[in-house]
C-alpha cells in the first residue's frame, strides 16, 4: 500500500475524528487521536475491533477529507492585506489537487473588499487578492488557463454592517467552479 502523505493523515484523522464525533455517545479526544492514528499507522481498516464494515479505508477517508475541503471556496483576508493566510493552504492545495489532475475544471476568483477605502482603491485591493490567491494555485501546479481572476472591490458586500464583524467577511476571496 502507497504511503500516505502528511496532509492526507491529517485529512484521514480529521475525517475520522468527524466520524466518530458524530456517534451518540461522544468520544474523548484521546480516543480520536488514538484510532486515526491507529488507522494511519497499521494501515489496516481496523481500528479497536471494528470490522472493515465500521471503519472506512484510508483512501476513502481521504476522498471525503478532500471532498469537504473542496466544499470551502471563501477564503480571508486581514485589513489592507492581499496576502493569503496559513490557514487557508491546505484547503487551497486541495483545489491545486483537483484542478492540476482535472485539467477541463476551471475557476474564476473573486477578489472583494470591505467599504472602507475608495472604489477604485477597493477594486484594486480586490484584484491583489485574487491575484494572491491565484498565484497560490499557479505555484501548486494549476494552469494559467484554469484561472480566471476579478475584481469586485466593496460592490458586493456578504454582511452590509458597518463594523469590523461585517469588515472581515467582506475582505474575501470566492473560489467559483465555471
Amino acid at each position: 500500500m502507497k504511503k500516505m502523505t502528511s496532509n492526507a493523515k491529517f485529512l484521514a484523522a480529521l475525517v475520522l475524528g468527524a466520524t466518530l464525533a458524530g456517534c451518540q455517545s461522544q468520544p474523548t479526544e484521546e480516543a480520536v487521536d488514538t484510532a486515526a492514528a491507529e488507522v494511519i499507522e497499521s494501515g489496516t481498516h481496523e481500528v479497536s475491533g471494528m470490522t472493515d464494515s465500521a471503519v472506512k479505508s484510508q483512501e476513502e477517508l481521504a476522498a471525503e477529507a478532500a471532498q469537504a475541503l473542496l466544499a470551502m471556496t471563501v477564503f480571508y483576508f486581514d485589513f489592507d492585506q492581499a496576502i493569503v493566510k496559513t490557514d487557508a493552504y491546505d484547503v487551497l492545495q486541495a483545489h491545486a489537487t483537483f484542478l492540476s489532475t482535472n485539467p477541463a475544471a476551471a475557476i474564476r476568483l473573486e477578489g472583494h473588499a470591505d467599504e472602507r477605502g475608495t472604489r477604485e482603491y477597493n477594486i484594486a485591493l480586490g484584484e491583489r487578492r485574487a491575484k494572491a490567491v491565484e498565484k497560490f494555485l499557479l505555484v501548486n501546479g494549476v494552469s494559467a488557463d484554469q484561472i480566471e481572476t476579478v475584481s469586485y472591490g466593496e460592490e458586493r458586500p456578504v454582511e452590509g454592517g458597518h463594523d469590523e464583524g461585517s469588515w472581515a467577511k467582506n475582505r474575501r476571496v470566492e473560489l467559483v467552479y465555471k
